[in-house]
């Protein structure tokens, strides 16, 4: 997923009245280790320092999928935070977080206000106090992040209402893990959200899932059973999948050539990957360049 970032002053930000939804940022972004948080391409309105930390005017989702760091708020003690946590910023109260310098991180952010998420977050399950939240590492969360990225960028017909819809998907996730977050994970769920985190961080590489399954302490047979049973697909088709979404990508965002990128995805010939792309993705990857190139 490519660097992404917008910002919107409250006077700009886009509006859905129908979902009373305003989104005032959004983004993607890497943050390298040993470098200062945030980085200077943050605007005034959102720009903060360790030493004196902020407060905003919106509501602001973060999710850091990968990395480690530290989060404070006003009245709470430090936090350490674990890829695959979110934490659930309110309006008005002070706080500050970064990424340790060792790990740095990779954060997912949409800052938001409105009536309807208003409503949500003031459920008895939200509380200010308490704004840490995880949920593991969510390729549906993610892939919600990068739809409404795109959807904000190309600005279509209709955007405004999809990109609410997105955002609301988005607390939607937030709100089921809150729920649930009293309820103890079990060893199938840890194993398999393991696994999937190790094939989302290795999806251009030949993956032996039996080797997998012994490093999870469990039998080959066991790990395809319980990853269809959880995910509803198998392994192989989860790591293809993967491998066809990121090949997307690449074709959208990059000027890489098919063969390239089918190389690149770890597909054995350009005419392989570009018969099971349109089998499982229902257009030719070529139709998608040139597409690109008609609108660019």
């Amino acid at each position: 997923m490519k660097i992404f970032r917008r910002y919107f002053s409250f006077a700009d930000a886009p509006i859905d009245n129908t979902a009373s939804v305003n989104i005032h940022t959004l983004g993607h972004h890497i943050h390298p280790t040993q470098t200062p948080y945030p980085d200077i391409r943050h605007p005034d309105s959102h720009f903060f320092d360790w030493e004196r930390g902020r407060s905003l005017k919106e509501y602001q989702l973060l999710y850091v999928c990968k990395g480690e760091g530290i989060f404070e708020a006003y009245g709470m003690p430090p936090q350490v935070i674990e890829e695959g946590t979110i934490i659930l910023l309110y309006p008005g109260v002070w706080h500050r977080y970064k990424p340790n310098d060792q790990t740095g991180w990779e954060e997912y952010w949409v800052g938001f206000s409105g009536d309807y998420p208003r409503h949500l977050l003031e459920q008895e399950c939200f509380n200010p106090q308490s704004p840490i939240i995880k949920v593991g590492f969510n390729v549906e969360f993610l892939a919600t992040f990068e739809r409404l990225f795109e959807v904000v960028e190309v600005r279509e017909d209709s955007y405004l209402k999809l990109a609410s819809f997105l955002v609301l998907q988005l607390l939607g996730v937030v709100y089921t893990s809150v729920l649930l977050s009293n309820q103890k994970v079990s060893r199938k769920e840890k194993i398999i959200s393991d696994v999937k985190r190790d094939i989302n961080e290795r999806w251009q590489e030949t993956i032996d899932f039996e080797r997998l399954s012994d490093a999870c302490n469990v039998s080959y047979a066991w790990l395809r059973k319980a990853f269809k049973e959880t995910t509803g697909t198998s392994l192989n088709q989860y790591h293809l999948r993967l491998k066809l979404h990121k090949a997307e990508e690449l074709i959208r965002d990059t000027g890489s050539t098919l063969s390239e990128i089918s190389a690149q995805c770890g597909f054995e010939s350009v005419h392989y990957f570009s018969r099971i792309y349109k089998q499982k993705m229902h257009i030719n990857p070529s139709e998608i360049r040139r597409g690109r190139q008609i609108n660019s």
